[in-house]
């Protein structure tokens, strides 16, 4: 038999931007308890609203299953004495699992007789096990968190009512003096409390009450809503995945209207009025069929179809004050020159103890020319460089940027543009923000690029320079943002940059200017190794084994396009035939060479045998052809290797005992060692 199980958790309104992770982390949760208590179900499905967590198990059994348990106690000389007693051992081992020594049997294993217990236990019923769903509402996590009146339970908002319905049955917990029941409360202004008779009638009960408790539901209703203002009034309604997401959890009950505002404000960029409308109002803009805003807007109501005409002048009124910021905003900054702003900069502080806007642009600049030199960029670039190093955080000091922070670097690139800067200028000034996310979008511009590789190697250089490093999960800096940027960018524009080197430099830039709370080595090596824990990341994300990864990183190659290219290649070739025996046989040489001491001079007049000479041959071919050779060439040509190596150690005694010999032979290896090692660290890549 079985039932279905409701858990609500109802509480105040939470942060639309957490509802859906938080509910996917209770059916987690939910789920998990059910497979650790050998709980059986057919699915679960979840619900939310800015009110509600929900999840309904769906047929549910009644009771755990029975199972027959196998326990191992002492072996048969411990378990009995010298007169056939049972022993303490295994009067012991009888009493923990609850029953008369005299049930206890003896059975063999590998030749030696053990006590062994067989007994049937009986399933639990499941109503016995349910109030255990009090922790996993109690233990849940959240990015956001707070106290109420006197509880010390954490939780992203206060909790006002709970539902735990095994079918028809109350199961009883209490949470901060909120008890469990079967009732679940409607739409704050159109429904009232309603009783959830069953699971299976949880929707229906809700609907009743003007709650849509199916997120999926109510956001195809909106879509659909939004489609049929499409076709009566003939506009094209681009719809912002992450903006609906939001707004769906605001509602309850959508119900989608349009309002308008004045034409005017069209000559307003239209960054400017996106924003205002998506990022401040939650509002869909309105495009003509050549992607032209126009003057219109959509939004949704959490409520009813009733009064729309006055919800809509409500959300015009609103609007219409806030381009009308935006516009007086937008007239002021046309004021105010580039270098006018820049001289303000001064003034702003980046960080107390990393100085003002404008000594971190000075540094950046120094760190951007650095990379300029590395990627032989011409005399022209470098002046656009510098020109954009020089005033592109200007933009943080205008009245439109200051009232919406969402436009900086946008708004940049637009007055850029009308003051009469160069265009490639303009863009870095927007691009150097990029990627503003994990997986964001990427500068494209190579001026842009580099720019935002500066600033963020520099902004990430000068905390560790002054020993504010992220903890745990705490990034207040985003830090880690930062340097996933930096080795996104650089891939993706595959420049060859010597990473480390510009890191030294940059160590070198920050400790000029007196940020030298730590020491440049520990500096250095702090950010390098955070650095390659953000390639790791990428690699890791490309389904790259870990032994792999850490065969390349290890290198201590800083070029991070080849880094990927070796990596990327390795992983390729794992399952190929030749890829084990090869790999072995490299290990092989790099394991025997760590024993060598002193250069690395070899003599063939010390070689005793031909496999000696035909390495040796091998070897010297591999450094004349190696620099040339592109990343796959120089995995075949180890792989060309693996013959002669097997064949060198198959007839040769590396440690032999006469000492120059030896060292001959160390010698030779060690020399092909420090080409394997430089592509990869080939002894920690797992073969077996």
């Amino acid at each position: 038999m079985s039932k279905d199980f409701l858990l609500e958790i109802g509480l105040e309104e939470m942060p639309a931007k957490y509802i859906t992770a938080s509910v996917g982390q209770l059916q987690e949760r939910v789920e998990k308890w059910l497979a650790e208590n050998d709980l059986e179900y057919t699915e679960t499905e979840v619900y939310s609203s800015p009110r509600r967590l929900s999840v309904i198990v769906k047929d549910l059994a009644e009771k755990q299953a029975d199972r027959v348990e196998e326990s191992k106690g002492p072996a048969k000389k411990i378990a009995k004495d010298a007169d056939g007693n049972w022993s303490k051992a295994a009067q012991g081992f009888a009493r923990g699992q609850g029953v008369d020594p005299e049930t206890l049997e003896f059975r063999e294993i590998n030749g030696v007789e053990y006590i062994y217990l067989t007994k049937e236990v009986q399933g639990a019923a499941t109503v016995e096990l349910l109030p255990q769903m009090r922790q996993i509402v109690t233990s849940m996590t959240f990015p956001v968190s707070m106290h109420w009146s006197a509880y010390d339970l954490k939780y992203i908002r206060p909790i006002k009512w709970l539902i735990a319905l095994f079918g028809d049955t109350v199961i009883p917990f209490e949470i901060t003096n909120v008890t469990t029941g079967n009732e679940t409360r409607g739409h704050r202004f159109l429904g009232s409390s309603v009783t959830v008779s069953a699971p299976a009638n949880y929707e229906e009960a809700l609907l009743s009450q003007f709650v849509v408790a199916d997120a999926s539901k109510r956001k195809a209703a909106i879509l659909t809503q939004i489609e049929e203002i499409e076709a009566v009034e003939n506009w094209q309604i681009p719809v912002d995945e992450d903006l609906l997401e939001e707004v769906n959890n605001l509602v309850e009950y959508p119900t989608v209207l349009h309002g308008t505002f004045d034409e005017a404000y069209l000559e307003l960029p239209e960054e400017v009025l996106v924003t205002t409308m998506k990022e401040h109002q939650r509002y869909f803009p309105v495009v003509d069929d050549a992607g032209k805003l126009r003057p219109y807007f959509i939004t949704v109501r959490n409520g009813n179809h009733e009064n729309l005409e006055t919800v809509a002048k409500g959300n015009e009124k609103v609007l219409r004050a806030r381009l009308s910021d935006a516009d007086f905003f937008y007239q002021e900054d046309l004021k105010i020159t580039i270098d006018e702003a820049v001289v303000k900069l001064n003034n702003i502080v980046f960080h107390e103890k990393l100085g003002t806007l404008t000594e971190k642009m000075i540094r950046v600049k120094k760190v951007a020319l650095i990379i300029a030199e590395q990627l032989q960029m011409t005399e022209a670039q470098k002046v656009k460089i510098a020109r954009a190093a020089d005033i592109y955080k200007f933009d943080l000091v205008t009245n439109l940027v200051g009232e919406f922070p969402e436009l900086q670097g946008i708004m940049g690139e637009k007055y850029a543009l009308l003051q009469g800067e160069d265009a490639e200028v303009a863009t870095a000034i927007r691009e150097h923000y990029m990627p503003t996310s994990a997986d964001g979008e990427l500068p494209q511009s190579d001026i842009g690029a580099l720019l935002a590789v500066a600033d963020k190697l520099e902004t990430l250089t000068g905390f560790f320079c002054v020993n504010i490093v992220p903890t745990g999960s705490a990034d207040p800096f985003s830090l880690r943002r930062s340097a996933l940027g930096i080795m996104r960018i650089i891939q993706a524009k595959n420049w060859d940059i010597r990473l480390l080197s510009v890191l030294a430099d940059t160590v070198e830039i920050e400790r000029a200017e007196g940020l030298n709370t730590l020491p440049s080595e520990e500096v250095f090596e702090q950010v390098e190794l955070f650095l390659q824990n953000r390639l790791r990341a990428i690699l890791s994300d490309q389904q790259i084994r870990h032994d792999i990864i850490d065969a390349v990183v290890s290198t201590g190659s800083n070029v991070v396009p080849e880094l990927i290219e070796r990596a990327e290649l390795l992983n390729k070739s794992r399952d190929a035939e030749w890829f084990r025996p090869t790999m072995e046989a490299l290990a092989r040489v790099i394991n025997i060479s760590k024993k060598h001491q002193g250069d690395v001079t070899i003599n063939p007049g010390l070689f005793e045998n031909e496999s000696e000479q035909q390495l040796f041959d091998a070897v010297q071919k591999l450094k004349h052809d190696y620099p040339t050779l592109i990343i796959v060439d120089r995995l075949r040509a180890f792989a060309a290797l693996r013959t002669a190596i097997d064949a060198y150690f198959e007839n040769t005694l590396v440690m032999s005992d006469d000492e120059a010999v030896r060292n001959n032979r160390l010698a030779l290896l060690f020399e092909l060692a420090s080409f394997i090692k430089e592509f990869a660290q080939i002894e920690e890549i797992n073969v077996k």
